[in-house]
């Protein structure tokens, strides 16, 4: 979007911005949007957005939540959220990018969600990590 605005002779039309920027969409549900658009092209030989500014429109509302938070929460508290094959790294990162989109404060609930869903938690620690995080609110208040 940056380039766009620098560089806005680079582009003479809307069909332009909207493939160059498609072009970027490599991973994840962006690729699958952008792969979805080409094949509504295949199927009609037209492509499916006709204007930068239907382009910005369908952008937002594939990608940017109504209600942020809700999303969060109903994922955060959902059963299919887990480490999986994620690295502890990315499912941490992850974790807290939902987490503050839930806006959960530091708490016993919080670290209850992260360690049910991780992995490589035994048990035992799971136990020993929610044993410490009671102890911690009960000096706390």
């Amino acid at each position: 979007m940056l380039y766009l605005c620098l560089a806005p002779e680079q582009f003479t039309c809307d069909e332009e911005k909207i493939f160059w920027t498609l072009a970027f969409f490599k991973d994840g549900h962006a690729a699958k949007w952008s792969k979805n658009l080409f094949c509504q092209e295949a199927d009609t030989s037209i492509f499916p957005i006709r204007s930068w500014t239907d382009f910005k429109q369908q952008f937002q509302s594939q990608f940017f939540p109504v209600n942020a938070e809700a999303d969060a929460i109903n994922t955060l508290e959902g059963s299919s959220y887990y480490q999986g094959n994620r690295t502890v790294d990315n499912y941490l990162d992850s974790f807290l990018i939902l987490a503050l989109d839930a806006r959960y404060m530091v708490s016993q609930k919080v670290t209850y969600l992260f360690c049910d869903e991780l992995d490589i938690v035994s048990k035992e620690l799971r136990s020993r990590v929610r044993q410490a995080t009671k102890d911690v609110v009960k000096s706390e208040v």
